[in-house]
């Protein structure tokens, strides 16, 4: 299974909670988490959010603005997005791969206008707004459902496939061998379903998989040099000072 790191909240920062919950499990083909992030009171200061690439597409929810919706995502390099002092997020981070929709509405960056698709993401955020916690989880659940009925969302038998196996892979070559298609035909694939190359889909993967301490994932890199150089590309510091200066 694929559990890529939460984005970087700062280890100074006090009163802002992160929490995650997994989908059911007939949707965990499409989804890895349901999460939520808000401020307990308002801060003193802004709230910088590192955000980390990891492949997956978000569906994300303003709670305190509920016209306010969109799908996000980013490519390989961080971002930091300025949320305020208050401020109150939920939100479905999807499987590398899964999100069938128009990829012209997958915003990068900072979202603060209310949404103007077609999808159902301002009615399920006024449902977000009027649940409790155990009612969340259905209400984004539903939404789920709604998106796989639709065929918007998924489920990708190639990053799937890849992620199973990402100790084994090496290369890009390594990738379409283990899917079982030549690298040309992976290139159109995950170009369609991720709007990413096999190369830049490897790196972001290596590199979310590289936070997991109980294993050593620098193998895939020709030396310790190349996996520095690699993780500062994409995430603007060196492993040994984000891991000081974020809760990881």
């Amino acid at each position: 299974m694929y559990t890529p790191i939460k984005d970087g909240i700062e280890k100074t920062v006090q009163s802002v909670i992160y929490s995650q919950t997994l989908p059911p499990d007939h949707l965990s083909i499409v989804a890895h988490c349901f999460w939520e992030i808000k401020t307990q009171v308002p801060l003193a200061e802004d709230f910088l959010y590192h955000i980390l690439p990891d492949a997956c597409i978000n569906i994300l929810f303003n709670q305190l603005e509920l016209t306010i919706t969109a799908i996000t995502g980013l490519h390989t390099t961080s971002k930091v997005l300025n949320l305020g002092k208050k401020f109150h997020y939920s939100g479905i981070q999807l499987l590398p791969g899964v999100w069938r929709g128009n990829p012209h509405e997958i915003i990068n960056g900072f979202v603060d206008q209310p949404y103007t698709g077609t999808l159902p993401l301002i009615k399920t955020n006024r449902a977000l707004a009027q649940a409790n916690d155990d009612k969340k989880r259905q209400v984004l659940s539903t939404l789920l459902q709604h998106l796989m009925n639709e065929g918007i969302i998924k489920a990708n038998h190639v990053t799937a496939v890849i992620l199973k196996n990402i100790e084994s892979i090496h290369s890009v070559a390594d990738m379409a061998d283990i899917v079982g298609i030549s690298s040309r035909h992976l290139q159109r694939v995950l170009k369609k379903t991720t709007g990413f190359s096999p190369h830049d889909f490897l790196k972001v993967v290596r590199v979310q998989h590289s936070f997991q301490q109980e294993q050593d994932y620098t193998c895939h890199y020709s030396d310790q040099s190349h996996f520095i150089h690699s993780f500062r590309q994409m995430t603007g510091y060196t492993p040994t000072k984000y891991c000081k200066k974020f809760d990881v």
